[in-house]
C-alpha cells in the first residue's frame, strides 16, 4: 500500500536484523549520499556489515556475537550445528 497522510510509512524493527521499510525509499548516509530504492519492502542495514551498506545483504547471519551459544566461531568440532 502506498504511503499516504492517511496511511503513514511503516517500519519494522527486527532483535539482530535489519530494519524493514515499506518502500519506495530514499536513504541519506552521513556524508550526505542519497541512496534509493524503488522495492516494495526494504532492508536497511543497523549493524554495518553489509557489503552494500545501506541496504542489507544478511551479513549480520554469518557472525554471531561472541557470547551467544550457538555462534560458528564457538562451536568445536564434532558439534552439531
Amino acid at each position: 500500500m502506498p504511503n499516504t497522510p492517511e496511511r503513514p510509512r511503516r517500519v519494522r524493527v527486527q532483535r539482530d536484523g535489519p530494519l524493514l521499510i515499506e518502500g519506495p525509499v530514499e536513504v541519506v548516509g552521513e556524508d550526505g549520499e542519497v541512496t534509493v530504492s524503488r522495492r516494495f519492502t526494504v532492508a536497511v542495514c543497523t549493524c554495518r556489515r553489509s557489503r552494500v551498506f545501506p541496504w542489507c545483504d544478511t551479513s549480520h547471519r554469518r557472525r554471531c556475537k561472541p557470547s551467544d551459544p550457538g555462534s560458528r566461531t564457538e562451536r568445536k568440532e564434532g558439534d552439531t550445528p
